[in-house]
């Protein structure tokens, strides 16, 4: 029986490689080995939409300035998330580990959307979850992992995250979460704005308040 083909995306230009029935993993054309970081499923299907499939363009229109940094070590799977966010218009920011993903989001003055891989040398995403969160920094964190048990999702939701996605996933459950984390920033932006709103509004009070003689 024939070992059926499918197109990705490499480092070094588009190739063709082999799937192997059953197994989450690829042979490329130099017969080397790999897990690419979604579902077999997904590759090399441009033309064959599922009933699910999502449409990115509304979201890329509403946050096209938002950045989504992406931390992962992996070279291969780097590459393909990042091509991926490039295929759907997003404005992406590739680190490849937690301490370029750290300067990256020092550097950004406003929101941002962060996909870390959990196991990475240096430091971790879990090491990346918690010191966003003590730079009170507003980003909206998915964690990737190939550890899928309950005490995992539980540890890495403590640690910071805001979502959690095992690998491999589905191409359209990561646009879908991607949607909803810009949607949270947007209502989080809308509420500091009001909260300023408020905060302005008490003061000219408490100065109105001043002036009037008692």
């Amino acid at each position: 029986m024939a070992v059926p083909q499918a197109e990705y995306e490499l480092p070094w230009g588009r190739a063709r490689g082999m799937l192997f029935p059953g197994t989450h993993r690829m042979l490329n054309t130099k017969g080397i080995s790999f897990s690419p970081p979604w579902q077999i499923s997904d590759v090399g299907k441009p033309d064959q939409p599922k009933a699910t499939e999502l449409d990115a363009r509304r979201t890329v229109a509403r946050f096209a300035q938002l950045p989504i940094v992406i931390a992962e070590d992996d070279l291969v799977s780097r590459t393909l998330i990042s091509n991926l966010m490039e295929k759907w218009g997003f404005n992406a920011v590739v680190a490849q580990d937690g301490h370029e993903a750290m300067k990256a989001l020092r550097a950004e003055q406003g929101p941002a959307l962060a996909i870390l891989d959990w196991m990475m040398p240096g430091m971790d995403g879990l090491q990346v979850c918690r010191r966003i969160r003590e730079s009170e920094k507003m980003v909206y964190v998915i964690l990737l992992t190939s550890l899928g048990t309950k005490e995992n999702i539980v540890e890495g939701l403590h640690a910071g995250a805001d979502d959690y996605l095992i690998k491999p996933f589905d191409k359209n459950e990561l646009l879908a979460r991607i949607q909803v984390g810009f949607r949270i920033l947007e209502l989080h932006g809308v509420l500091a704005a009001r909260v300023k709103e408020l905060e302005e509004a008490a003061t000219e009070i408490g100065d109105l308040k001043l002036r009037i003689p008692l």
